[in-house]
């Protein structure tokens, strides 16, 4: 597994495997894993090489975090890189009231409670520590704090302000104490992450669905503005919520809901592109994003072994340099995007 080491703008270096893993799905997110399914599909990644995983106290409301404990205990502690994130704290409730009913499945009766200050991110990290079961973390991201989660550019704003008054010292004093390496942001939203870019000192964000073969917007100021500031970009979603890898089929999902006509018709036209290449349309997805410089890793979820190996085997595949060519020519990757070499 290629691996790249990044050196974040606060000095700290991190290796980075090409290929991450996401571990939302051993939270039981949309279907119940036993917990042998759940360590057999970390065992695969480790054997593929994948040294860097991606957790949060949200998947399967700490559970994804206890999993990946029962996996690393034993573990030399720099053999791997760990991320997981704040900005939520998890209250014990009756079972009808707990987060994610319908998402998450046969988790601890937990609700979620938004909290982007001091105390809620030392507290938030206090718990990770004890459910991973490991005495610092490489990186910690701030989970959710966009329009998408907090319904209104109003409110996510308060939450930035909130973050940037009060949670922003505990982050700093964090790294300085060598309990974390770096941090930054997990969100859906690239918009955000420039305005946190730019009102303080992040080493990265991990973006989800916002730099993919579909959408390149973030290409507009923010890209630029990592690659000049040497702040990374972990990419999560590469796959647009899943129609980059099913393709533009009826109840294709794009953003976490069913696929409004003009994405499916853009999809198509990319799919229809890859085939006359020979190249399926989630090879080209999972390479394309890889390419930018600000890009470490790319994380998709896995929830069984066979579906790391995909994964490893799609990463795999040649690609034609005429494929990206030829993309670009339709309008489907912007002209500034990079691409790999020969296109």
């Amino acid at each position: 597994m290629k691996t790249r080491r990044f050196r974040a703008p606060s000095g700290a270096t991190i290796e980075f495997t090409e290929l991450g893993f996401g571990t939302a799905p051993l939270g039981n997110l949309y279907r119940a894993l036993s917990e042998a399914e759940a360590q057999a599909t970390l065992q695969a990644a480790w054997d593929a090489g994948l040294r860097y995983i991606d957790t949060a106290p949200l998947y399967g409301l700490g559970l994804s975090e206890t999993r990946i404990n029962h996996f690393l205990r034993g573990k030399p502690r720099d053999s791997y890189v760990l991320s997981t994130k704040v900005g939520r704290l998890l209250e014990a409730c009756p079972p009808e009231r707990r987060t994610g009913i319908g998402k998450f499945f046969d988790t601890p009766s937990r609700r979620e409670v938004y909290d982007y200050s001091h105390d809620g991110i030392l507290r938030s990290v206090e718990a990770s520590l004890e459910r991973l079961g490991i005495d610092r973390i490489d990186i910690l991201f701030v989970h959710d704090i966009d329009v998408f989660n907090h319904k209104s550019v109003a409110a996510r704003d308060a939450k930035v302000a909130e973050l940037m008054k009060s949670g922003y010292g505990a982050l700093v004093k964090l790294r300085d104490q060598g309990i974390i390496k770096a941090f930054g942001a997990g969100v859906n939203e690239w918009e955000v992450c420039e305005i946190l870019a730019r009102r303080g000192d992040f080493d990265l964000f991990l973006l989800a669905g916002r730099y993919t073969l579909l959408e390149q917007e973030s290409l507009n100021s923010f890209l630029p503005l990592c690659v000049e500031r040497g702040i990374g970009i972990v990419i999560g979603g590469a796959y647009n919520s899943g129609i980059l890898a099913s393709g533009a089929k009826p109840g294709a999902f794009y953003n976490y809901d069913p696929a409004p006509q003009h994405i499916l018709e853009r999809v198509a036209g990319i799919e229809q592109i890859c085939k006359r290449h020979g190249v399926q349309l989630v090879e080209a997805a999972l390479r394309f994003p890889l390419v930018h410089p600000a890009v470490v890793s790319v994380i998709p979820g896995a929830s069984r072994p066979e579906e790391v190996t995909l994964n490893m085997r799609i990463l795999a595949a040649e690609i034609p340099s005429a494929l990206w060519a030829e993309l670009k020519a339709a309008g489907f990757i912007r002209a500034e995007a990079p691409v790999p070499a020969g296109a």
